[in-house]
């Protein structure tokens, strides 16, 4: 594969600019009121903490850097050489330009080299890139460059597909459509009958 490439947008904000959870919490009470009701009312007293709260959950992934999580690797096994992959993982992320849920499924594979990560580290991974403001494109691009520096293995699949409520609750309301994405690099770019391996795997109901 070719040298690995830079990264883009890493999306982490400096801690010395995040607000207090006070000034967050005022922040909520006026887009209550923006959105025509009373911050003050009983139903709605606890809400700014609870939505700060939330906020932790959905945007975790600034916390951690993606690179860490794929630092330790084994090159003991047994020269494997076939194809790795996690299919179907669920994920949730916030759409950057409205900060509404994107909901899909995952599916990371990668060819190995002489490299191979722990199965769960490509969880985490999506999950670290997922809980942030986000692009389905921009997304699916980041993992693939992370597993590209860090294993720089043969080939590499990153495919999502996801459902954006930009879309279904608001706008076009188009609430069936779904958004694919992917990227396919080294020889599942370059090589037809790999990809089409990769591929079958990937949309075959069970294996075995």
């Amino acid at each position: 594969m070719s040298a690995a490439p830079r990264a883009i947008r890493a999306n982490t904000p400096s801690t010395s600019t995040r607000p207090s959870p006070e000034e967050a919490k005022e922040a909520v009470r006026t887009l209550i009121r923006w959105a025509g009701d009373d911050p003050a009312r009983e139903g709605l007293l606890d809400t700014p903490q609870r939505v700060i709260d939330a906020y932790r959950e959905f945007y975790a992934g600034y916390e951690e850097n993606p690179d860490d999580i794929l630092a330790k690797t084994f090159e003991e096994v047994a020269d494997y050489d076939e194809i790795v992959l996690l299919k179907n993982m669920d994920f949730e992320s916030h759409c950057e330009h409205h900060m509404v849920p994107i909901i899909g499924r995952a599916h990371i594979a990668y060819l190995p080299d002489k490299k191979v990560v722990g199965i769960s580290k490509l969880a985490r991974l999506l999950d670290v890139f997922a809980k942030r403001l986000q692009t389905q494109e921009i997304m699916t691009k980041q993992i693939a460059d992370c597993i590209e520096r860090a294993l720089e293995p043969k080939g590499i699949a990153v495919i999502i597909d996801a459902k954006h409520e930009c879309m279904t609750t608001r706008g076009v309301h188009k609430s069936a459509t779904t958004t694919v994405t992917s990227q396919m690099r080294g020889r599942f770019r370059s090589d037809a009958r790999s990809r089409a391996e990769v591929m079958q795997l990937i949309t075959s109901s069970d294996i075995g």
